[in-house]
């Protein structure tokens, strides 16, 4: 099972809808909200290169942002 996580910021809908289809899916991740953890936001922002949130991160492919339901769907479990 690949690695999942998912950086999220406060009052953010995309950020709502993919963690329900995650959970909908059976699909475990981790949670950081970059709002509150200043060490993720800077990792996002500058080694990532990503801005707009959610940004997912799954082991061995490339990070994608914002609420992509059909690349959720498709994570190996």
């Amino acid at each position: 099972m690949a690695k999942v996580t998912v950086y999220t910021k406060n009052g953010c809908p995309q950020c709502d809808m993919t963690k329900m289809v995650l959970n909908g899916e059976g699909i475990e991740f981790e949670l950081i909200n970059v709002d509150e953890d200043l060490a993720a936001r800077e990792y996002v922002v500058n080694e990532l290169k990503l801005t707009s949130m959610p940004v997912v991160v799954v082991e061995g492919q490339e990070p994608f942002t914002g609420f992509q339901p059909d690349k959720l769907q498709s994570i190996e479990q």
